[in-house]
């Protein structure tokens, strides 16, 4: 810390004020005062400025260069850019510096500096003006320590984001006898944030599997968490329901009662396998419905439209039942697919996807795979919404 002025300093820069007494406005200025020649050697001084270092007029006039009073990080800005500029330009402006006290504390100050000449352009004198910086320096360093405490906790936001979408998305699909299963997910962004897209497959009894896609509204950690609850709401109303629809009146009535604010839309999917063929029970709210693609036919969407969760008292959800046969699949996606955007505006489309859907009838894998190539292209490769896509073909 610096010394203060003394009130008799305060008391005595006010009398040469008053006086006008120009030895007494130099040696009382609120600022240091240093008067060095061309090299260096200091030989004048105030007493502000030994006042606020501690060091005696004798130790210093006559005695010490300026750069002497540097630490060495100090000594080698000085002789790598505050003299040379000093010298080319004939003036150095806010120079922030260190200087080193008598008793070996470091001072932060702001110094500015002219070299006078004389008429035939030969340095005379070095003039220089030290501004003590401690407060700045100080809110400085806070400054610095609140932006690393950002960071910090950005990074730790950004890992917890990271995780606990890896809990939302399964890593792998499920292996499921007489049944190929891809799925896809691309976060919106660079993926620094939680979207609120998810999608599972999961077995509730031998031939009877349940795939869900679905939606919540909104990023970050709230709708994070809204995305948990309609997962595992989903997962825990198929056992006791076995209609889709029953399940998503299920996840309605939990999200209402939880009061969450957001909405959410998904679309369900049970598929039960009798005598050796597939058939898939189809049920959506606020969701885009599925295609279906069967061998040698063009792709067509497949249920009937319902309302949003979460939001409507008494909402209906449909159920609709598609047969599935061998080569048939059945594609689940997200609106990050069709409502995707190029920068002139334009949507991808439902025709589009279809376009696509037709073109690649290989694995269910490569149509998964081309969907979202094909989305990404679209944006030039920046995904304004989240992306998944959940693609079921029978074997």
């Amino acid at each position: 810390m610096t010394s203060p002025p003394s009130d008799a300093s305060d008391a005595a820069f006010r009398e040469a004020l008053r006086q006008d007494d120009p030895a007494l406005l130099y040696d009382r200025a609120p600022c240091g005062y240093l008067s060095t020649t061309p090299d260096g050697l200091v030989v004048r001084v105030n007493e502000t400025f030994l006042t606020w270092t501690g060091y005696r007029r004798e130790d210093l006039v006559g005695r010490r260069r300026f750069v002497d009073l540097l630490p060495v990080g100090g000594r080698i800005y000085h002789e790598t850019h505050y003299a040379p500029t000093l010298r080319l330009q004939g003036s150095a402006r806010e120079i922030a510096l260190e200087i080193v006290c008598s008793d070996g504390r470091r001072l932060p100050v702001l110094v500015n500096s002219v070299l006078d000449h004389d008429a035939d352009g030969v340095p005379l004198v070095v003039r220089t003006a030290v501004f003590d910086a401690t407060e700045r320096r100080r809110y400085e360093l806070e400054v610095l320590a609140a932006k690393r405490r950002a960071e910090e906790s950005e990074a730790r936001a950004l890992q917890l984001a990271q995780t606990l979408q890896q809990t939302l998305i399964p890593p792998t699909p499920p292996h499921v006898p007489g049944l190929d299963v891809a799925a896809a997910y691309r976060p919106a962004g660079d993926g620094r944030h939680v979207g609120g897209d998810f999608y599972d497959v999961f077995q509730v009894s031998t031939d009877d599997w349940v795939v869900v896609l679905g939606d919540v509204q909104g990023k970050g950690a709230d709708a994070a968490a809204v995305t948990a609850l309609a997962r595992y709401t989903v997962r825990a109303a198929s056992v006791d329901h076995d209609a889709p629809r029953d399940v998503l009146r299920t996840l309605d009535e939990v999200l209402r009662s939880a009061d969450t604010g957001r909405f959410c839309t998904a679309v369900v999917a049970r598929l039960r396998r009798a005598d050796g063929a597939w058939q898939a029970t189809v049920a959506c709210g606020g969701h885009p419905l599925p295609l279906l693609r069967r061998r040698g036919r063009p792709a067509t969407s497949v249920g009937r439209h319902g309302p949003l969760l979460g939001v409507f008292p008494q909402p209906a959800f449909t159920d609709t039942d598609v047969p599935l046969r061998p080569g048939d699949a059945l594609v689940l996606y997200t609106d990050g697919v069709t409502e995707a955007r190029r920068r002139r505006g334009e949507l991808y489309g439902d025709d589009r996807l279809t376009a696509v859907v037709d073109e690649h009838r290989g694995p269910a894998a490569d149509v998964t795979d081309a969907i979202l190539r094909d989305v990404m292209a679209y944006q030039s490769g920046d995904a304004r919404d989240d992306i998944a896509v959940v693609t079921v073909a029978v074997e």
